[in-house]
């Protein structure tokens, strides 16, 4: 039976070959991350378990999967899409390689459009020509859908504040793609030193940064995304600051370093969560948890956040959930969590 709400779950190639059948079971799309640009191109001849995909599509044959183009400081975008040549190099290997490996479609992770703070090439030039590529992505799909008779689908990746509706024709874009997944999570981290949640449902009282999943999902449908077309995201990893003022339990405070990676959630769960001095609290506001031992404060998901914002997808008719990444969950609580939540 088909699920009413996507649940999406990204994995690296290396984590193909230990996804789970229950996982697979549960799980509506899969993308494997990553492909590159290289020369105006998608390559993936880096991937080594691609050949896993068909074993997964044996065990669920409703499950789609995508192959993911980029990720963060993954380049080749801006100057593949700056030309009509280049978006047709593009496009035209995007359709290869979906015919090569069976894949279902194809998810864009640019980041970002006009912006080079990963390190990449960006111009101004980028927010018209990212509408430009998808369009042809779109239209070389469409063109093998006569051929094979199925459909294929095109997704992105979108950063989740201002910066990124800034940077690109979201109102363009939506109509080339099936979905837009927000990456609601980092939004608070490795630029800020201030103390916070990285992927809070809503903005509580007292923090500078209002970006929350609630702010971002309203910019994107303000820009013109509908509402069945917006993918919220979830993390199955950690935010960490140290050396923390002992007040407030740790949350919005200064710190003299950036919040940088803190533990997946394996390992939060196995030597973190009210253990070895860390107390795990609960911001009601925020509908986020926290841990805190009166020095480090982290910032995650667990299962009771997931729910929030799994009745916030049924609640504002969004098109689901999705999350980075599968292999920091080996518990497996909280991609159970989604689907208990969602599709029960």
């Amino acid at each position: 039976m088909e699920k009413k709400y996507k649940i999406v779950g990204y994995a690296g190639d290396g984590s193909l070959p230990s996804i789970r059948t229950e996982d697979a079971l549960t799980l509506t799309h899969l993308n494997v991350a990553f492909g590159h640009v290289v020369k105006d191109e998608i390559r993936v001849d880096h991937l080594q378990n691609l050949d896993r995909l068909k074993e997964l599509k044996t065990i669920n044959p409703n499950l789609t999967i995508l192959l993911s183009v980029g990720g963060w400081s993954a380049g080749g975008f801006s100057e593949a899409a700056a030309t009509v040549e280049g978006r047709k190099l593009m496009a035209d290997s995007a359709v290869k390689i979906v015919k090569e490996h069976s894949f279902d479609g194809i998810d864009l992770d640019w980041e970002y459009p006009c912006y080079g703070e990963a390190g990449i090439h960006s111009s101004p030039a980028d927010k018209e020509n990212f509408t430009y590529l998808l369009k042809d992505i779109r239209e070389a799909l469409n063109e093998l859908e006569k051929e094979t008779g199925k459909y294929y689908l095109l997704t992105i990746a979108a950063g989740a504040d201002q910066y990124y509706i800034d940077g690109t024709e979201m109102g363009e874009v939506q109509k080339y793609v099936d979905y837009v997944q927000l990456m609601t999570y980092d939004l608070r981290g490795g630029f800020q030193t201030l103390t916070g949640h990285h992927t809070n449902l809503y903005t509580p009282t007292g923090d500078l940064f209002r970006i929350s999943v609630h702010q971002s999902v309203n910019l994107f449908v303000h820009a013109g995304v509908p509402r069945e077309k917006i993918v919220i995201g979830a993390a199955f990893y950690s935010r960490m600051w140290k050396d923390v003022p002992d007040k407030n339990n740790g949350l919005h405070q200064m710190t003299a370093g950036s919040g940088g990676y803190g533990p997946d959630y394996s390992q939060l769960a196995a030597h973190y969560i009210n253990m070895n001095g860390f107390t795990r609290f609960w911001d009601d506001e925020a509908k986020a948890p926290y841990l805190f031992d009166g020095r480090t404060f982290i910032t995650y998901d667990d299962e009771e956040s997931i729910q929030h914002k799994c009745k916030y997808v049924a609640s504002e008719e969004l098109g689901g959930i999705m999350f980075w990444e599968y292999k920091c969950d080996n518990t497996h609580r909280l991609l159970d969590a989604m689907d208990k939540s969602l599709n029960y």
